[in-house]
């Protein structure tokens, strides 16, 4: 990982955050793919569009590792701060995770800052769920087994989305969070220690969230789901850390408040890496031990 970090510092671009929101976009599609694992080949890849509230069609992907039969499905939304990110960034993943699951995978192109500041994108990620829940059948899923999950940013919005699901009396099966952030100030043991990096450091993590949320809103649960009231009845997580991540306080925290409420979880360090560090499997033999986790923990949430 180290020699990784130090290779990705000497390369001579600028840093993200003295980037334009648009520029940064373009600079993170460029390296799309270039640690990532081989793409899976899957029998049925389909792209469609999924209605939100305001009436815009959200671009989503549907990864199915077997036709012919009902599958379980994760909708999955992919990392990037809100601002940063595709289906396309995480296209390799979510191949992955049906690959190596069996269920299908659900990847939502969530509408991004700054064009779009909060709350849309968790608004989005919501409505996407209600919409699978209500017309999957028509997609070949079985929407009494249904599950939510993402990374980082996405992280977030699954965590959310598990909250409002609850509220709505949508059952899931399942929470995969990938070093979600869950707070509201970054304020954290880990985000000092880690303010200056390796990938993810204080300077992108404000960049991010300047174009994302204003600082009156950041205690809102929707934001910061470790701020929910009420953590009791929600679905079942797992939860995927990196050890040397901004961002792994808060996600031991959130799973200390799911523990506390009864909800089972089971949570995994995994040592010596970085935020982002999933999409470095080619490189990173824990982003394929994460990679096979995640996938063992959908089997047993679906019962495949």
């Amino acid at each position: 990982m180290r020699q990784l970090v130090e290779r990705m510092d000497r390369a001579p671009y600028p840093p993200m955050h003295t980037l334009s929101a648009e520029e940064g976009k373009a600079a993170y599609a460029k390296s799309i793919g270039v640690l990532d694992v081989p793409k899976p080949n899957l029998p049925r890849i389909e792209d469609f569009f999924i209605p939100a509230r305001d009436g815009y069609r959200l671009p989503a992907r549907l990864y199915a590792p077997r036709t012919g039969t009902a599958l379980p499905a994760l909708l999955y939304m992919h990392g990037g701060g809100f601002t940063i990110g595709s289906i396309e960034s995480h296209d390799t993943l979510c191949r992955t995770l049906a690959h190596g699951s069996g269920a299908a995978v659900v990847s939502l192109d969530y509408r991004l800052a700054p064009e779009y500041r909060f709350p849309t994108a968790a608004h989005d990620s919501w409505d996407a769920m209600q919409w699978l829940a209500r017309e999957g059948t028509a997609l070949g899923l079985d929407t009494q087994r249904l599950a939510v999950g993402g990374d980082s940013a996405g992280g977030t919005l699954a965590a959310v989305t598990a909250l409002h699901a609850r509220d709505a009396g949508l059952p899931l099966c399942l929470q995969l969070l990938i070093y979600p952030g869950t707070t509201a100030h970054q304020d954290t043991d880990s985000h000092a220690l880690f303010a200056q990096g390796p990938v993810l450091d204080k300077p992108l993590i404000d960049w991010f969230f300047s174009h994302y949320i204003d600082v009156a809103d950041r205690a809102d649960w929707r934001f910061a789901p470790l701020f929910a009231d009420d953590a009791e009845g929600l679905a079942p997580a797992w939860i995927g850390l990196a050890e040397c991540d901004p961002l792994v306080d808060e996600g031991l925290l959130y799973a200390d408040k799911l523990r506390a409420a009864g909800v089972a979880v089971d949570l995994e360090i995994y040592r010596g890496v970085v935020h982002g560090f999933i999409n470095m499997g080619r490189a990173i033999v824990e982003a394929r031990q994460l990679h096979s986790d995640a996938s063992a923990a959908m089997r047993q949430a679906f019962s495949i």
